[in-house]
């Protein structure tokens, strides 16, 4: 039977303790803050992010060098798998998959690179799949096929506290930032397809998560009526400074929707970049085979 070892970065929140527990091979993101090189989940925490953001320290995030990521795959062919397949941020987002896929025609088909479009927990579920068919067998071909055919089986919309990290990174204009800052309008941004959207403005915090919530209800009742509900998966997400404001937001979607299984994960560095603290965000994923 053909080993394929599954392989992503911490885009996806899975940091490189995690995925050794879980038989996943990650490559850590570097975090660059004030001009000086971090890498996410090794050396810096997201907690220890946003507060240099809020300290008023640029940040942003780069590729991970070419050399980490084929030191990655070449631990997983050396630890005795036959192929790899490396699930990266969505190539919408980022030019790491592209470079990845560039890496690999060295391989000689031993990787494949699978641009799913997808980053944060929405990728984290597609790593999941990945790894549940290479415990089937599947061959990386077979497991990349699947990944980019449920593509764009996925959303996630987000809110964040502020406008200045946006500003900061030309996501939104100066004019606009203040704007909004002066007449409390928090916006909603949608991540769908890789593509990172303005889906609408909120007045005021209390309106957040009720905005959020009827966004994904009305995502699934339109845009994912052909998927079963027994095949879909919801996910809250978030950049809290508070511990018990995660697990609030997370109650309160389990009880809208009537579901237990909702787990929350933070949001990893390479958006938190674009947000800073107290970001909130519920996602939804199909599941694949698994």
């Amino acid at each position: 039977m053909i080993q394929t070892a599954i392989a992503t970065d911490t885009n996806s929140g899975i940091s490189v303790e995690e995925g050794k527990a879980l038989g996943i091979y990650v490559v850590p993101m570097p975090v660059i803050v004030d001009g000086k090189e971090y890498t996410e989940g090794v050396d810096i925490t997201g907690a220890e992010l946003y507060a240099a953001m809020e300290a008023g320290k640029a940040a942003m995030t780069s590729q991970p060098a070419p050399a980490a990521v084929k030191a990655v795959w070449d631990q997983a062919l050396a630890d005795g798998s036959d192929q790899v397949v490396y699930i990266p941020m969505s190539s919408k987002l980022s030019a790491s998959c592209e470079t990845a896929q560039m890496l690999a025609a060295e391989y000689e088909g031993k990787v494949e690179v699978a641009d799913n479009h997808r980053i944060s927990v929405t990728q984290r579920s597609s790593v999941m799949d990945a790894l549940y068919l290479s415990r089937r067998g599947k061959s990386a071909a077979e497991i990349r096929q699947q990944l980019e055919k449920n593509a764009f089986d996925a959303s996630i919309y987000l809110c964040v506290e502020t406008l200045k990290y946006l500003k900061r990174s030309s996501r939104i204009t100066s004019a606009g930032a203040s704007l909004a800052t002066a007449m409390n309008l928090h916006p909603v941004l949608n991540i769908r397809g890789g593509k990172l959207d303005a889906q609408c403005v909120v007045r005021g915090d209390k309106h957040t998560q009720k905005t959020l919530i009827k966004l994904m209800e009305e995502d699934l009742e339109k845009r994912f009526r052909y998927i079963p509900r027994s095949e879909m998966r919801l996910y809250t997400a978030g950049t809290f400074l508070k511990q018990e404001d995660a697990e609030e937001w997370t109650q309160r979607v389990r009880k809208a929707f009537k579901v237990e299984d909702v787990q929350y994960y933070p949001l990893s560095c390479s958006i938190a970049c674009h947000t800073g603290g107290n970001s909130i965000a519920i996602a939804m994923a199909m599941v694949g085979e698994g």
